[in-house]
């Protein structure tokens, strides 16, 4: 069966090339976006398609309406938060190389603290959803599964942020992860190496959980980016 297309509305789509135009310095940081009639007539959009894709840009932090002066863009690179990823990513892929840095340094970190900090409720929450990697029908699905065990690791930290962030990292690499299927085009093989993370964390072995991570990470890295290529 084929995945489904993403469905996308026009604000999608305008958020999205305003953005990347944003990024690329079309609209430098510091200047005025033009009056929004102008703006909307450039793109081909409604002024009410553009207001709500500057909603979107103002919440990432991109734009800043200054009532009755205009719409400024922000600084992105010293005021923007992590929501921005996922544009930063289609705009460069040398992106990628920062992304992976952080999943390493933080992934090996959670792992560690879930190993502490995982309670039995989220630690029997963890071994199901690793087993739902090694029954997983087809890489794609096995890709998935393994996600949910990251998500639920970060959970059992007890820190809402490292969920929060871990959510994050993921946005930012699940619009390419048809091009970092590598690790997971056999489930079997996929769980065996995730698997020495879920155990140490399962028997609340800390070191344990970190070096696994650190080996299961640099592994998964290698394989992703050699796919690339």
């Amino acid at each position: 069966m084929q995945t489904p297309l993403p469905r996308e509305t026009i604000v999608d789509v305008l958020e999205s090339r305003l953005g990347e135009d944003i990024v690329a310095g079309l609209h430098p940081a510091g200047s005025y976006l033009p009056p929004e009639r102008q703006l909307a007539e450039g793109y081909g959009v409604a002024r009410t398609t553009l207001k709500h894709a500057f909603g979107r840009l103002i919440q990432a932090g991109l734009l800043e309406t200054r009532h009755g002066i205009g719409t400024q863009v922000r600084d992105f690179a010293r005021l923007g938060g992590a929501d921005l990823l996922p544009l930063l990513v289609r705009h460069s892929p040398d992106w990628l190389d920062e992304i992976f840095e952080v999943r390493h340094d933080v992934g090996t970190l959670i792992a560690e603290r879930a190993a502490l900090r995982g309670t039995e409720e989220q630690l029997g929450e963890l071994a199901v959803l690793l087993d739902a990697v090694r029954t997983a029908e087809g890489g794609e699905k096995a890709q998935l599964a393994d996600i949910e065990v990251h998500r639920s690791l970060a959970r059992a930290t007890g820190n809402r942020v490292y969920a929060l962030l871990t959510n994050t990292l993921f946005k930012a690499y699940l619009p390419m992860r048809a091009s970092f299927d590598a690790p997971f085009t056999d489930p079997a093989a996929a769980h065996r190496r995730l698997s020495p993370v879920v155990e140490a964390v399962l028997a609340h072995d800390a070191d344990s959980a970190r070096y696994a991570a650190d080996m299961y990470l640099t592994e998964t890295e290698r394989m992703m980016l050699e796919g690339l290529s």
